[in-house]
């Protein structure tokens, strides 16, 4: 017997931020803590089961030039281009 499972999920009503980032784009970065940064972003690694869902950042912060991996979850905005 069929058991169709992804009928009892629902599907969220708007995309999470760090589905539409890319590189080359500017980021806010919150921590645990809920300190913020801006920072550039560097490259975008894709997940072990969907390599098109990004994952991790690499990113440079605006202020220190410092480059890190940044966990996807953390990147609250996108910073406009002006």
């Amino acid at each position: 017997m069929a058991v169709d499972y992804g009928s009892s999920v629902s599907a969220s009503k708007s995309d999470p931020v760090f589905l539409h980032v890319k590189s080359g784009m500017t980021v806010i970065v919150t921590d645990t803590d809920g300190a913020w940064r801006m920072a550039d972003v560097i490259w975008v690694d894709g997940g072990a089961r969907n390599p098109k869902t990004p994952t991790l950042f690499q990113v440079a912060d605006v202020d220190t030039g410092f480059i890190n991996w940044v966990n996807a979850d953390f990147v609250t905005h996108i910073v406009p281009r002006v």
